[in-house]
């Protein structure tokens, strides 16, 4: 019940809770997969560099749950898709999703989390970039200054990193082009489509998808280093415990995506990573430099800046579609008055 003045409503104040619960809950989720992932990977911690094996036990995982709520529980219900939709629209995305989760999972091996969440920051260039290739993007030259800015700052930053490797840095890069590839995908196979896919059906349709696709490097690339390492023994609470927090994390992104907007999850992203980068120097005792702080301060700006102009732009959006409902609705009470006064004007007659 709205109270007086300047109070608000319980029901506007329990959803600005839990909107605030739900950006909490995803940056607690991602934080956790990402440290988590890197503290299997990392020689010096757990010791198990096999990021494709990690990402093929996710990805079981992931799809034994959407299969079981799907099909056994009946939970949710699936979309409706055509064996040759899922062919040409499903199946490139699990391609990429593919990709993308191996080279970052690999990246953990040989950079710090600091510096990959700096080198993160280069996603908006990449799906800009991307978007206007595939002319679902507008080029402006004002947004891709601000890109050529996020850039410096993300060069600045890895010319101060102490921890660089090359490698790893093209790993990484490689997981954003590829990432980014599959979200302006997703919106020209999919979602132009009207087709709309929460956690659970998106796990349904493109998990099975991505353990078919990482199997082919996974017999050739690592299964010949598992096979020699005759004394490993598959930890099921590490990599159990690590697998549902990867799937509690699609869910943490529906959650905010749908309650909330994918803009808020942009700026939940950025806070997220700052507390990743004091996490990893304060704890983890990776090394970060003022020049890192300095070169990702500007990229960070960018960024900053990058989400205000996409929320400039859809609130434009917003009150031209509500000018445009106005004028029809205006015109709409004008022809009802203009026949009544006709028929009027024949009755008196």
């Amino acid at each position: 019940m709205a109270k007086d003045g300047g109070s608000i409503s319980d029901g506007v104040l329990r959803k600005i809770l839990l909107s605030y619960a739900y950006v909490g809950l995803w940056i607690f989720l991602s934080f956790t997969v990402i440290v988590y992932n890197k503290y299997i990977l990392d020689p010096k911690m757990y010791n198990w560099p096999f990021p494709i094996s990690l990402t093929l036990i996710h990805m079981a995982f992931c799809s034994s749950i959407a299969f079981f709520l799907i099909r056994i529980v009946k939970a949710v219900e699936p979309v409706s898709m055509s064996r040759q939709l899922y062919i040409s629209s499903v199946v490139p995305i699990g391609a990429l999703y593919s990709l993308s989760l191996w080279l970052s999972n690999s990246a953990y091996i040989y950079l710090s989390v600091s510096f990959i969440q700096m080198l993160k920051a280069l996603m908006p260039v990449a799906v800009y970039s991307i978007g206007v290739v595939f002319k679902k993007e507008a080029f402006k030259s004002d947004t891709m200054f601000n890109m050529v800015s996020i850039s410096l700052g993300v060069a600045v930053a890895a010319y101060g990193e102490a921890r660089f490797d090359s490698w790893g840095v093209c790993l990484q890069l490689g997981a954003v082009a590829f990432e980014a590839t599959r979200l302006v995908l997703i919106q020209i196979l999919l979602t132009s489509k009207g087709i709309s896919l929460n956690p659970i059906t998106s796990l349904y349709y493109v998990a099975p998808c991505c353990l078919a696709f990482l199997m082919v490097p996974w017999i050739f690339v690592e299964l010949p280093i598992l096979k020699k390492n005759s004394s490993f023994h598959l930890d099921f609470v590490i990599f159990g415990t690590n697998s549902v927090c990867a799937f509690a994390l699609n869910l943490a992104v529906f959650l905010l995506v749908g309650k909330t907007s994918a803009l808020t999850m942009n700026v939940a992203g950025v806070v997220k990573d700052w507390l990743l980068i004091a996490f990893s120097w304060s704890v983890i005792k990776d090394t970060v430099t003022p020049i890192n702080l300095f070169g990702y301060g500007l990229a960070f700006l960018g960024v900053g800046y990058y989400n205000h102009s996409k929320l400039q732009a859809l609130k434009a959006k917003d009150a031209q579609k509500k000018t445009q409902i106005d004028e029809e609705a205006g015109r709409l009470l004008e022809d009802r008055e203009g026949e009544g006064a006709g028929k009027k004007t024949d009755s008196e007659a």
